[in-house]
């Protein structure tokens, strides 16, 4: 997974640079999420870099997906690997900044994976930075924007480090979201949790799952491949 692409059993997602790369974390994302839209009908995936969450949707849900992407390049690699898929005709590609956005409907479900660290050390490369910190997009504009565009009773999913997810989570809930859906994510069982995706809504109770990428002998755990064995090539 280390690779700039991801197999699909179908197709494979290539990837328009460093910067954009699929990472394990958004594969869990994505799978994760994928099994609460499978009755959706209209999808916004806000920051999609170059496709891979809508991807991921699409194939398990009839939605229609809206991605923004405010990176060019990340935005025309989305665009192909769109065109390139057996749902090119549900996806569509929008190069905008998720503030500005105004579309005619709300979206009863919303995914995003947005950029981690909003205090670490930034790196000299601009388009890095803009994937990996919060440089274009913080919390509470990512909060905001979700409100805005989510319909009423709809929910959204979210993957952030543990310890901003817990950040995020108190902005969500101090505006009325409830966490419905909770996947905590470590590298080893020795590990602490290191990412955590959640799926928020109006009330219900939270249902909380664990999962280790990995065992104690380095192989992907049975709950790792149980999740990601529709997506992955050779898992």
């Amino acid at each position: 997974m280390g690779n700039s692409y991801f197999r699909f059993k179908q197709f494979t997602v290539e990837q328009a640079g460093s910067a954009m790369k699929v990472c394990t974390d958004a594969c869990i994302q994505g799978a994760f999420t994928a099994a609460f839209v499978k009755n959706e009908t209209r999808v916004l995936d806000i920051g999609t870099g170059t496709g891979l969450l809508s991807l991921m949707l699409a194939q398990q849900s009839p939605a229609a997906i809206d991605a923004l992407e405010l990176d060019e390049a990340a935005y025309r690699q989305a665009l192909s690997n769109f065109e390139a898929s057996p749902w090119h005709r549900r996806l569509r590609a929008i190069h905008a900044d998720v503030q500005s956005y105004r579309p005619e409907m709300l979206y009863p479900f919303i995914i995003t994976n947005p950029p981690f660290f909003e205090n670490d050390l930034k790196s000299p490369d601009s388009r890095r930075n803009a994937a990996m910190h919060t440089t274009t997009l913080d919390y509470a504009a990512l909060m905001n924007a979700i409100r805005r565009l989510l319909s009423p009773g709809g929910r959204f999913s979210v993957l952030l480090p543990w310890e901003g997810f817990q950040r995020f989570c108190g902005m969500a809930e101090a505006v009325g979201f409830t966490l419905q859906e909770l996947l905590e994510v470590r590298q080893t069982p020795s590990h602490g949790f290191f990412r955590a995706a959640g799926i928020f809504g109006e009330g219900g109770e939270r249902r909380v799952r664990q999962m280790s990428v990995y065992d104690a002998e380095k192989q992907y755990t049975p709950e790792f491949t149980a999740l990601l064995k529709d997506y992955y090539l050779y898992l």
